[in-house]
């Protein structure tokens, strides 16, 4: 499915919907579990989404739609698209390295007793 994005600056939620042919409430549920969309709020609360919200939204609904991904699986191929590292490679690779840190210590402390 092809989408072509308006030349416009904001987007309110239902136009998003729309042009995304979900219901707004999957966008709002997106948001929660994609951390790189994040409208703009108005002084009532209403989402506006600039237009790189609305083409991450694009190439969520594609990874899900189109190409039977995941949650999960669609955020991680959203960090590999970007070059990014997943949090949970990061956090495996610090909590590595604390623990060569622990094992340093322990051994001056053995040394030092």
């Amino acid at each position: 499915m092809k989408v072509s994005i308006p030349d416009k600056s904001y987007f309110r939620i239902g136009e998003v919907s729309r042009l995304l042919g979900v219901e707004p409430y999957v966008i709002r549920y997106w948001e929660s579990e994609f951390k790189t969309v994040r409208p703009i709020r108005t002084r009532s609360d209403q989402r506006l989404y600039r237009h790189k919200d609305v083409e991450e939204l694009l190439m969520i609904r594609k990874l899900l739609y189109e190409e039977n991904f995941t949650i999960n699986g669609a955020r991680k191929q959203l960090h590999k698209m970007r070059g990014e590292e997943p949090a949970a490679a990061g956090r495996d690779r610090r909590d590595g390295l604390l623990d060569e840190i622990e094992k340093g210590l322990r051994m001056i402390r053995e040394i030092v007793r």
